[in-house]
């Protein structure tokens, strides 16, 4: 099948992705728009993944103020270059994870920041909770390891459905962003604030 340019601008547009890799993608697809979606959305979520590991030293800092003025957050999100940080993807995808914290009240960034105490006493509760439902001691530990999976994906913003899209979480749509921006992207800080 011939991949006309037509084509092509049609999956940049929906894609956002180079004419190069949307000719690629049509080429590989047999011309099928959405298994070319679908195929650039894979390439770039594992090219993402290959970015995780380089240094985030530029980014930005975004607000959400919810209507009424009684809730708001703040966020720093870090990528690699001042460029990226000032593309509207990247703005817009601060604006997105402010919001979604200020709707998700998430606890932490990562699991890796939820402290030992922390951990130890939801272990310790979710463990109680077992035994008084009479659980036997052998599965009490499943229980409670899968107690904490749940813990993680309510606490953790990384790991929470996004807001704007319950089918992804928010670590899979920056991975998206990375995809998009070719650099890699991460969580600095955040605080929220509600009156």
């Amino acid at each position: 099948m011939e991949i006309t340019a037509a084509m092509v601008k049609e999956l940049r547009s929906q894609s956002g992705a180079g004419i190069m890799e949307c000719k690629s993608a049509l080429k590989e697809t047999s011309g099928d728009v959405e298994s070319a979606i679908t195929f650039l959305r894979k390439k770039g979520l594992a090219k993402a993944d290959k970015k995780s590991d380089r240094q985030t030293g530029d980014g930005s800092v975004g607000t959400y103020i919810h209507a009424g003025n009684k809730l708001g957050v703040m966020v720093e999100l870090n990528c690699e270059t001042d460029f990226v940080a000032n593309t509207p993807d990247f703005q817009e995808l601060i604006r997105d994870i402010a919001m979604h914290i200020a709707a998700a009240k998430p606890r932490f960034a990562t699991r890796e920041e939820v402290t030992q105490e922390t951990l130890d006493k939801e272990k310790e509760i979710f463990a109680h909770q077992a035994k008084e439902s009479g659980k036997p001691e052998n599965i009490i530990e499943k229980i409670v390891s899968g107690k904490m999976e749940k813990f993680y994906e309510e606490n953790c913003v990384l790991e929470q459905p996004f807001i704007k899209d319950t089918n992804i979480t928010v670590q899979e749509l920056i991975k998206q962003k990375i995809a998009l921006l070719g650099e890699n992207i991460n969580i600095g800080r955040f605080a929220r604030f509600e009156v």
